[in-house]
């Protein structure tokens, strides 16, 4: 299987650190201090998970040298921030690009959904119900969160990132998905109370940050260490890591962890605030012109509930 194109879609309109600031006293520098976070998109009135799910599958499939649109025929959609949840974001997708009779899922394993996305189009491939695929991850966060709360309220952006795979190598440049492996961590430590989004209550809260932080440091670097150990890989072999894109704090632990420098590792959070399980497919966008031939990527996540999962590339 492989990644033949990433493209991401960012809302125009950029929260810095100072609204917050104005808002409810936090400072600028404590939230670059604890968080690592500058700045963050917000979607505009307009705009949706939906919309913007729509938006960077067409940025991709206008980038995308040998994958028509018309060859689509599996859509795969994530998020935990719907704007329907009923006419999904791959609904949208699949109307959009007007290609009836193709399966469409959606799910939601909150920020780790990117690979249980790309698990889904990894079994359809290996049953034969499919050849070329679009997984999308779009997160609304600012539709459902409380920008008084001074917990959590500062930390999340919007944004969205669409991929197109396909079960045979389409362009040299494309990435071979070596493996994908990915868990379910629900009995550990507070993941039924740690982060929650309850629409009909008080949207995102983070009660138990310090539980997220343990175990997202936890799980991402030890589930990095399995996936290489399964591909008989040294950490030196690894071109980059690329983190879910919570908290900096985070990935320098991880990083910490794992032994490897700060230069090894992709991170777009001090621009972009946590947009969930968008975070690391536009981190993989940022980080595909950079790719050379041989090169190793690992993505990482960590998601509230609480999930997991690494994900190796190779050029």
């Amino acid at each position: 299987m492989y990644i033949h194109q990433v493209a991401a879609y960012l809302p125009d309109q950029v929260i810095t650190n100072e609204h917050f600031t104005n808002l409810n006293g936090l400072a600028a520098d404590w939230i670059i201090e604890r968080t690592g976070i500058r700045e963050r998109r917000k979607a505009s009135p307009g705009e949706n998970t939906n919309t913007m799910a729509i938006e960077a599958t067409r940025r991709v499939l206008a980038q995308a040298t040998a994958f028509p649109a018309d060859e689509v025929d599996l859509i795969v959609g994530a998020t935990y921030t719907p704007h329907d949840t009923i006419y999904t974001l791959a609904h949208a997708v699949q109307r959009d690009l007007g290609i009836n009779d193709i399966p469409v899922v959606s799910i939601s394993s909150a920020c780790s959904s990117l690979l249980n996305a790309i698990e889904i189009v990894e079994g359809y491939f290996a049953l034969g119900k499919a050849r070329r695929a679009v997984v999308v991850v779009s997160e609304h966060n600012t539709a459902y969160n409380n920008e008084h709360d001074t917990v959590a309220g500062h930390l999340w952006g919007d944004g969205a990132s669409a991929l197109l795979l396909s079960k045979d190598r389409l362009a040299p440049a494309d990435l071979l998905v070596k493996e994908v492996l990915t868990g379910g961590a629900a009995v550990a430590g507070k993941a039924d109370e740690a982060v929650t989004l309850k629409p009909v209550e008080r949207g995102i809260v983070m009660p138990h940050g310090r539980d997220v932080f343990t175990y997202a440091c936890q799980y991402m670097a030890r589930v990095t260490r399995q996936l290489l150990e399964r591909q008989h890989l040294t950490l030196d072999s690894l071109t980059y890591l690329i983190p879910h894109q919570a908290n900096l704090r985070i990935t320098k632990n991880v990083l910490q962890q794992l032994g490897l420098p700060p230069e090894r590792a992709v991170s777009n959070i001090e621009r972009l605030g946590n947009t969930g399980c968008a975070g690391a497919a536009i981190g993989l966008g940022d980080t595909w012109p950079l790719l050379q031939p041989g090169n190793r990527v690992i993505i990482t996540v960590f998601g509230g509930g609480y999930s997991y999962g690494a994900m190796l590339l190779e050029r």
